[in-house]
């Protein structure tokens, strides 16, 4: 068993933040509809000195906890959970059909919520301000962004913003953090192939959109192998291809719907200018009419050097050397966008259930679920990160 000190504060109230998870994993909601998750969260809220907005963002709660003058702090949790029916045989199961937390954002309210009981705790440990943001929509919409432009890092101004997710990817007891990026820019873009359909058996007469389209699939792959840095991390995916009516005939039109995934700038832009170069030769190699649609999705998530040293000085006191680098990804979270405007720092609580990669459950998968022990760990490095940023 680790080494794992968990805060007094957070100690005290374990019960309940498995209590809030439970409840939540319950009774899940998707983006921008989390009214009951809302409810619950400014029901819990009750009886603490807070200042609580609702709703920001339609559905998101802000609550602020002011304890004199200093610094303003943001925690967030994000509050959505995802279109998945549930096949997990536990308690807790989600009652709302279709609808499950298979992210682990059940997970992260929890957390939030025992973090705002510790800090009114510690009071006297602690001079400034603190923002309990409640968000909506991290799964796709990106209700971050909509966060922000309904003012969450103003009034007062937000001097820094620290995030978690719990990581099945890691065991239970540790904590990941680094500086630099540890999620990437997640873009979707879509393929249109025009072609001109005909007879199966007289393709001279046609350009057959299905055999475009997987000459795109081929060779869009070149775009990572051969035109990014070996050393960077890219990706480039078709996950959909739709297209053609009947076996014997030749295809006029395919659509390709795809994502391309990046950690710098730089690579992010080389891999849409591919993206076009590929189409536009390809396109006039076979005679077809191809369209490209791209939608730029979340940053980059990038943490600060400053704040990830402030976080990775907590962690140590919670899980001791059970704190390292994360287990990294290429996927996206709108988390960026906070980080974009404030510093701050995302950081991992590993909450898998078991130590060998090939038996950990997954996200976003229809059982997944988590050691609910890293519930008070991770609280633990908030509350820790936010006295030895407001302690003086």
């Amino acid at each position: 068993m680790k080494n794992i000190n968990i805060h007094p504060a957070i100690s005290s109230i374990e019960d309940q933040l498995v209590r809030h998870r439970r409840h939540f994993h319950q009774y899940p909601e998707i983006a921008y509809q989390e009214k009951q998750t809302a409810g619950y969260i400014i029901e819990q809220l009750q009886g603490y000195d807070l200042q609580i907005a609702h709703p920001v963002a339609l559905t998101g709660v802000v609550a602020r906890l002011e304890n004199g003058p200093g610094p303003c702090i943001a925690l967030r949790a994000d509050m959505d959970a995802l279109p998945i029916q549930e096949t997990g045989d536990v308690p807790y199961k989600s009652l709302n059909d279709g609808v499950m937390h298979a992210c682990g954002h059940d997970a992260h309210m929890a957390i939030l919520l025992g973090v705002v009981d510790a800090l009114h705790q510690t009071r006297d440990q602690w001079n400034g301000t603190v923002k309990f943001v409640f968000q909506p929509a991290e799964e796709g919409p990106g209700g971050a962004r909509q966060m922000i432009e309904e003012g969450v890092l103003e009034d007062p101004g937000v001097d820094a913003i620290f995030g978690l997710h719990v990581w099945n990817y890691q065991e239970f007891g540790t904590i990941g953090v680094k500086p630099g990026p540890v999620l990437a820019a997640a873009d979707e873009f879509i393929i249109t192939v025009k072609g001109t359909g005909g007879h199966g058996a007289m393709p001279q007469d046609t350009v057959d959109a299905i055999l475009v389209a997987a000459q795109l699939v081929v060779n869009l792959q070149t775009i990572t192998s051969r035109s990014l840095n070996p050393l960077e991390a890219g990706v480039v995916s078709i996950g959909k291809i739709e297209g053609g009516d009947a076996f014997n005939i030749i295809a006029n039109e395919v659509v390709l719907n795809g994502t391309a995934r990046s950690l710098r700038a730089k690579d992010r832009a080389l891999i849409r200018e591919r993206l076009l170069e590929i189409c536009a030769g390809i396109g006039a190699t076979y005679g077809a009419e191809i369209g490209l649609d791209y939608h730029d999705g979340y940053p980059p998530t990038v943490n600060h050097p400053d704040m990830t040293e402030i976080v990775l000085a907590a962690a140590r006191k919670i899980v001791g050397d059970g704190t390292g680098a994360p287990f990294l990804s290429m996927a996206g979270e709108d988390m960026s966008y906070y980080l974009e405007k404030v510093p701050g720092c995302f950081f991992f609580v590993g909450s898998g259930k078991a130590t060998l990669a090939a038996e950990t459950v997954p996200h976003h998968c229809s059982h997944f679920d988590i050691d609910e022990r890293c519930l008070a760990v991770g609280a633990s490095v908030f509350v820790e990160t936010v006295l030895s940023m407001l302690s003086g």
